[in-house]
């Protein structure tokens, strides 16, 4: 039996989507580690104090001993590491737990320049395997990855995966009487999201709010038109408990989405930042940019459209049959 650790980027987060993106990961690399010993680690948080990383730490030892270490996605990846970050709270004076990790399906958050400056690329470069292909979530992070000097594969988001063309030929092409949307509390636009809850009033006969973010609720109190909506708690039992209906998804949360789309609801995602966007230009997600609400949405929501994801299993089994080729899976 051989050790694994899989840095969990949901611990100590403030947005469900990642608890979202955990939950798919592990599913995707059940085949994988089902055999062997899992200890899960926090990304957001230290896993520990740099004195911590010398003498008999037992946390360190197992780290040291483990044979794979995964990282569950997420907007993991940054082109400057210089500044504080929640989605990776790792520097080089505690990052030894996390040496010789592996992606799946992450992405990069985009800035001006998009080059990564010295100290982040000396960082990933202690922290990053150089013996496995990293999977990462769309093309930019591919570029960004392999100009570290790894590399990697463009898998998309593991919450993808599943998307085969019978998966997707189960998800309804016409419009529900019910609707869920979402909110960012984060990327906020006061006219245009008035406009998307206008528009779901407008056209579907109940309206429900799913709250993903820490601060989506308070959001949703700032605009009009609210009084029939019905609030789903933020927990994802509560999510899927609704999406047992007959339902569609309308929102800015990309995740949210995605989700929907998993437990087979037509679903349309509006696109408030690159994560989207990246992803769409690779896997055709059914994506309205928010300056086009006004024109497309309303049209959309009417008209019947099929969901016709193009995942590359071929890029995901490639991916994964590094790791089954690998002396991991063939202990007993």
């Amino acid at each position: 039996m051989s050790k694994i650790v899989i840095f969990n980027t949901s611990f100590a987060t403030q947005n469900m989507g990642d608890y979202i993106i955990v939950k798919s990961c592990k599913e995707e690399l059940y085949d994988i580690f089902y055999r062997n010993f899992v200890v899960e680690l926090p990304t957001h948080t230290p896993i520990i104090h740099n004195y911590q990383s010398f003498g008999k730490n037992q946390l360190m030892q197992y780290c040291n001993k483990s044979s794979l270490k995964f990282v569950t996605g997420t907007n993991l990846l940054a082109y400057n590491m210089l500044r504080p970050w929640p989605n990776f709270n790792v520097n080089l004076f505690n990052c030894k737990p996390y040496k010789n990790m592996i992606l799946v399906g992450c992405g990069v958050t985009p800035n001006k320049s998009n080059k990564a400056n010295l100290y982040t690329r000396f960082l990933y470069k202690k922290i990053l395997s150089k013996d496995y292909v990293h999977s990462v979530r769309d093309d930019r992070t591919k570029k960004f990855v392999e100009s570290l000097g790894f590399k990697a594969i463009n898998t998309g988001c593991a919450t993808m995966w599943g998307f085969s063309k019978n998966f997707c030929k189960q998800i309804p092409t016409k419009k529900s009487e019910d609707v869920i949307f979402t909110l960012t509390d984060y990327c906020k636009d006061e006219k245009r999201d008035q406009i998307l809850i206008d528009i779901l009033n407008r056209n579907y006969k109940n309206v429900y709010f799913w709250i993903q973010g820490s601060e989506d609720y308070n959001y949703l109190k700032t605009f009009n038109n609210i009084e029939n909506i019905k609030v789903v708690g933020s927990s994802i039992k509560e999510f899927e408990t609704l999406l047992k209906k007959e339902i569609d998804y309308v929102g800015t949360r990309l995740h949210a989405g995605i989700f929907s789309m998993q437990n087979k609801k037509r679903s349309i995602i509006i696109a408030v930042d690159n994560r989207a966007k990246d992803i769409k230009k690779s896997y055709n997600l059914n994506i309205i940019d928010r300056e086009e609400i006004e024109k497309k949405l309303e049209n959309k929501i009417l008209s019947s459209f099929e969901t016709k994801i193009n995942i590359d299993i071929e890029n995901i089994n490639k991916w994964k049959a590094q790791f089954r080729k690998s002396e991991i899976n063939n202990e007993k």
